[in-house]
């Protein structure tokens, strides 16, 4: 069994090395994808990301994404030539399945276009997300909700993550949405997401 581990914008794969050292037993292997949204297109990571599930397509796999990197994941797995194994699960962590409205309020601000590039721009943009074809393997969605609420919060009364919202998250044909107390940066270093990922992980 392979496990491939994708990190969120302006992160590295630094950043998954904990959740991949904790999963990984005799029998499983695990593997890291990056890529700099400061100078790479949306398009050019996802074909960077589909040559490597191609690579890893021989044996069974399952692929991990924290944030951005969920949703790259869904955008390579749904457009993967018919001919090659999908991944046995994906787990998204943190992803927006929808346009997230911290990306609209910012993606006109320089900072936020020179940090994170065309992907920025890219989550800022709703009819994206629709055009991204149906998943057709296993999914688990996993959301924060250690977020801050309330009358001088962007998010209202919504549950977030801080950067999230609960609801941005969700996806049509999901087989499992779960929450967690933990915030956005660093939800892949909760031990309750641990214990859902290897719970994944241990599925025949």
């Amino acid at each position: 069994m392979k496990i491939l581990l994708v990190h969120g914008m302006a992160r590295t794969p630094l950043s998954m090395w904990r959740l991949g050292r904790a999963i990984r037993r005799p029998g499983i292997e695990t593997t890291y994808f990056g890529y700099l949204v400061a100078v790479q297109t949306f398009g050019e990571i996802v074909s960077r990301l589909q040559v490597r599930l191609e690579e890893m397509a021989d044996a069974d796999y399952i692929v991990i994404g924290h944030s951005l990197g969920g949703v790259l994941l869904r955008a390579a797995v749904a457009t993967l030539p018919p001919d090659i194994r999908r991944p046995r699960r994906i787990i998204m962590l943190a992803t927006p399945n929808h346009s997230p409205r911290l990306a609209r309020r910012f993606q006109r601000h320089w900072w936020y276009r020179t940090l994170n590039g065309d992907p920025g721009q890219w989550l800022a943009d709703e009819s994206r997300f629709r055009a991204i074809p149906p998943l057709d393997v296993p999914c688990t969605i996993v959301a924060g909700t250690r977020g801050i609420g309330g009358r001088w919060s962007p998010f209202g009364q919504d549950a977030n993550d801080g950067l999230v919202a609960v609801k941005e998250t969700a996806l049509d044909g999901a087989n499992e949405m779960i929450e967690v107390p933990a915030t956005h940066a660093f939800v892949m270093n909760n031990t309750r997401v641990r214990e859902i990922v290897q719970r994944s992980v241990s599925r025949p």
